[in-house]
């Protein structure tokens, strides 16, 4: 079975929070939850998937922290933002949740993150290719 740490990559505490239980509740690890790029690059090591919002405490650099951290150490990324037009490259994650989200939209798409299906699906869970 694959690995099931993510990375929660959002400057907004009280959605990371949300993120973060919502994860923990279904039998997730969270290894961090990192506000800008420093944090979050420091944190993806070890991490099998990441959820990324676009606009950080350092600005917009959620795009360039996905492709590095999907590059560099092999973690899936879902974009979990308001702002989805943003995200220049969707060729660097599986998809994205537009905010504010549900459960089940986490939940399907942490499942197609680390078993590369679900077992439900969420509508809300936009999903742009499959993980390899």
């Amino acid at each position: 079975m694959m690995q099931k740490t993510a990375l929660i990559v959002e400057d907004e505490i009280f959605v990371a929070l949300d993120l973060e239980r919502i994860l923990i509740d279904a039998g997730y690890r969270v290894a961090a939850i990192a506000a800008d790029a420093d944090t979050a690059l420091q944190a993806a090591p070890g991490c099998s998937f990441a959820f990324v919002d676009v606009n950080l405490r350092d600005g917009p650099t959620g795009p360039v922290i996905a492709e590095r951290i999907m590059r560099d150490h092999g973690v899936k990324v879902v974009f979990v933002t308001a702002n989805p037009g943003q995200i220049a490259d969707p060729g660097v994650s599986l998809g994205y949740i537009r905010k504010p989200f549900n459960d089940e939209a986490i939940l399907t798409a942490a499942q197609i993150a680390t078993a590369g299906e679900a077992t439900s699906v969420s509508q809300d869970f936009v999903r742009w290719r499959q993980p390899g």
